[in-house]
């Protein structure tokens, strides 16, 4: 766990950064930046999600290269930030500059030809897809049990984080973000458990990508709104992820 200070949140912020033990990393080594749901921290997806086992449990049986995994604190604003600019403080900036630019400091194999790869799960999921439509540097970007518009946190959360962000009505629907990027947007994997109260309207948002002929996989399987879904889904991200190209873009 590393605490740094960001100008992005005036203050500091927390984030978790996993390397398999006795890996060597080769150099422009792929970064995963995994972000959390509501309510939650920097530790989630490692003591909850178990990222950090799964990934070493795939490495070391050579399924995925290595990689750095990294899952940052979303702000530590409320219930949660959404990972957009708020006035006083940038979830945004916090991420795509603060945590990345730290990373390419503390680990030298770490560089900016490095593949960007972004995931989350619930609000984190829809952060990483937003922020990777707006960040042309992240490779790809997977998605579990998403928030695909704003006002389906009222079945998390009491506050309006679009609202409190002063986003753009139209922003609150993650397709913008979609229509916005156009064909350029990058690879994309999308899952949701079928009891998940989520389920539909990821199958909606996996439609609406087919119409827009968006590149990107879709899987549904058995499972809720929860982590016993997400630590079982997360090999499927680093699997996906080691999948994508990794020369210079």
């Amino acid at each position: 766990m590393v605490t740094i200070e960001s100008a992005a949140l005036g203050g500091r912020g927390d984030l978790a950064v996993h390397v398999t033990p006795g890996t060597r990393l080769p150099t422009n080594v792929p970064v995963v930046v995994l972000l959390h749901g509501v309510y939650g921290s920097a530790w989630n997806w490692s003591l909850l999600g178990g990222a950090h086992t799964t990934l070493d449990r795939l490495v070391r049986a050579d399924r995925v290269g290595p990689m750095v995994l990294v899952m940052p604190s979303d702000g530590m604003r409320g219930e949660g930030t959404g990972y957009l600019r708020h006035p006083g403080f940038d979830a945004e900036a916090w991420v795509m500059d603060d945590v990345v630019d730290a990373i390419d400091e503390m680990i030298d194999e770490v560089t900016v030809q490095s593949p960007l790869f972004l995931g989350g799960n619930s609000m984190g999921a829809f952060g990483a897809a937003r922020l990777g439509l707006r960040h042309p540097r992240v490779r790809a970007v997977a998605m579990h049990s998403a928030i695909t518009h704003l006002d389906q946190l009222a079945e998390f959360t009491v506050d309006d984080i679009g609202l409190a962000a002063g986003l753009d009505p139209a922003e609150r629907d993650l397709l913008y973000s979609f229509d916005e990027r156009g064909d350029r947007a990058p690879p994309i994997f999308l899952d949701c458990g079928g009891a998940d109260p989520l389920a539909a309207a990821n199958r909606e948002l996996h439609e609406q990508l087919v119409e827009r002929g968006v590149d990107h996989e879709y899987a549904e399987f058995d499972g809720e709104h929860n982590w016993d879904a997400w630590s079982g889904r997360i090999e499927h991200s680093l699997r996906f992820f080691d999948r994508q190209p990794k020369g210079a873009q």
